[in-house]
């Protein structure tokens, strides 16, 4: 069996997350049929993670294997000629055995977009906050993130992961064009971290906490004590890094 690498991009507005459930269309299903369909076996997508219902994929990786021969591009061409439009295939490609979409993955994007100013077109895609913010106060937080591993307070409770330990790499927020976006890479993420990040450096944006109750919540290792978690429709997954060879 060979194994293959799929690069695609999907808004989730209308998806129930990433992974196959019951009685929901999900990312993974609707993939795993138009791969099963065209390759005419019965093909399991295998992806980089759990997305959440609503949340948007830039950049983001599965991966299947299969005996069958096929040209590569020419089934890149099927797939989106056949897909809802949605969802988008980029590219396939051959990769070694012991490659997984998931597990050898060494760090991963994010992207939390909100915009200020009432806009129609950005209502699927954008979380509108109508209050003026702090961004200084919101960057000079986010710093805060670096000299922490233990993120508990910011994962979602009852989740099977067998540690809350995260190393970031990146956590700022920048302006472009009309938005404001929360950039933050780790080695890893925890459920529902991104969200409930963001949401605490809102509080700080808008006056309700400082900096240094920032710094208590993580240390609190609760998370009833951080912010509520921003709606889906902001977080964007951009990027998804493996090894170079």
């Amino acid at each position: 069996m060979k194994r293959y690498f799929v690069k695609l991009s999907y808004k989730g507005t209308h998806f129930h997350g990433w992974q196959i459930q019951p009685n929901a269309v999900s990312i993974q299903e609707v993939l795993q049929k138009a791969f099963s369909l065209l390759l005419r076996e019965e093909i399991a997508v295998v992806g980089a993670g759990r997305t959440d219902s609503g949340v948007h994929a830039i950049n983001y990786m599965a991966h299947f294997e299969t005996d069958k021969q096929f040209d590569e591009q020419q089934l890149v061409y099927k797939l989106n000629s056949f897909l809802t439009d949605d969802i988008v295939v980029h590219d396939i490609f051959h990769v070694a055995d012991e490659m997984h979409a998931r597990f050898s993955a060494v760090s991963r994007t994010y992207e939390y977009r909100i915009h200020q100013n009432k806009n129609p077109f950005l209502k699927e895609t954008s979380f509108y906050i109508y209050e003026k913010l702090d961004f200084p106060a919101m960057n000079s937080a986010a710093k805060i993130l670096f000299e922490y591993k233990d993120f508990t307070s910011f994962s979602k409770l009852h989740t099977d992961t067998k540690t809350n330990f995260c190393k970031i790499l990146r956590a700022e927020w920048i302006k472009r064009e009309n938005q404001n976006i929360f950039i933050i890479s780790a080695d890893r993420f925890l459920r529902n971290m991104v969200r409930a990040v963001t949401g605490t450096l809102l509080d700080i944006g808008r006056g309700k906490i400082s900096t240094d109750d920032f710094r208590k919540i993580i240390e609190n290792k609760d998370r009833s004590s951080a912010g509520v978690s921003v709606p889906a429709r902001g977080l964007f997954l951009t990027d998804i890094k493996y090894p170079k060879n």
